[in-house]
């Protein structure tokens, strides 16, 4: 039995869609890159975002740096509230503080906006620690963030503790720590993606995640 579970933050407890490919569209304007689809934008949800920009427009390291910058001008006004709660979440959150267990966020958003958006939904009360990357990026990998959270937590059984998210980043940063980890279908990633990460255990939907803890 896990008594410590891990939340990812976006894609698995709220979907965040809108409000990023926003922000990132506006960044690349910035760089006179003009997005028709913003489903093209999707692979910006999960990952550090200097790394996506890096990854997948071609940028060094300065102009990362610099679209992250552009990125957070949209997205620490506006982007932050285009975003939605998934369904079940409170009943999830609420259903696991009462049996006991800790609950902590580990995400690889920057902790002033993370805090901001549990605040928003009201869903602080139920987490025991917000684990979350720093503005200046350094500490922004989901390993590096779940080493900091099970530090802050004190934990010494890593059997007890489990990783919940819904890319393979998730799961990555979780095999890096030596914990189990669940991915969730209901997220960005597909069951490919996440078996190919190493996943412990994969679920459809938020009952199931009930259902296996």
């Amino acid at each position: 039995m896990y008594n410590i579970i891990l939340f990812d933050l976006d894609g698995t407890l709220t979907d965040p869609g809108e409000g990023i490919t926003n922000s990132v569209a506006y960044a690349l304007n910035k760089f006179n890159i003009n997005v028709e689809d913003k489903k093209e934008l999707y692979n910006f949800i999960g990952p550090p975002l200097i790394d996506s920009f890096m990854k997948f427009y071609g940028m060094n390291y300065e102009d990362g740096l610099k679209a992250v910058e552009y990125y957070r001008e949209y997205f620490g006004v506006t982007g932050i509230f285009e975003n939605t709660m998934f369904d079940g979440i409170p009943e999830l959150l609420d259903t696991i503080k009462k049996s006991g267990r800790k609950i902590s966020l580990a995400t690889s958003k920057p902790e002033q906006y993370a805090v901001r958006i549990l605040e928003h939904f009201g869903l602080t009360k139920y987490f025991d620690f917000i684990g979350a990357a720093t503005m200046d990026e350094s500490r922004s990998k989901k390993a590096d963030v779940i080493t900091y959270t099970l530090s802050n937590l004190g934990v010494t059984d890593k059997s007890q503790v489990v990783m919940i998210g819904d890319r393979h980043h998730d799961i990555e940063g979780a095999n890096q720590n030596g914990l189990d980890s669940i991915g969730v279908l209901f997220g960005y990633g597909d069951r490919k993606e996440l078996e190919t990460a190493g996943a412990t255990y994969i679920v459809e939907t938020i009952e199931d995640i009930i259902k296996f803890l």
